[in-house]
């Protein structure tokens, strides 16, 4: 529920501040009209960024790795008791 709060409390923050630009006309009113466009994109092209800056540093967990092996060998020796066919080691 906090997160909800946060997110509301942005949006609020974001539309007074975009309400103050055009009543104040220090940002041209044409220019004015096109920052919730603006706003979006740039979020679009953060979102796309942070997939990207995550894929490019995914970690690598070699301890993680060897215990999920562990893991389908154990199924495999199980499965094979039950008499499932789970193909060539």
């Amino acid at each position: 529920m906090k997160h909800i709060f946060k997110i509301i409390a942005m949006l609020v923050a974001i539309a007074a501040i975009w309400i103050a630009l055009i009543e104040t006309s220090t940002v041209p009113r044409s220019y004015t009209w096109l920052l919730p466009i603006y706003l979006v994109v740039a979020l679009g092209c953060y979102g796309l960024f942070m997939v990207g800056f995550g894929l490019m540093f995914f970690p690598t967990c070699p301890q993680e790795a060897v215990l999920l092996q562990q893991d389908i060998v154990e199924a495999k020796e199980f499965l094979s008791k039950k008499g499932v066919d789970v193909g060539s080691e």
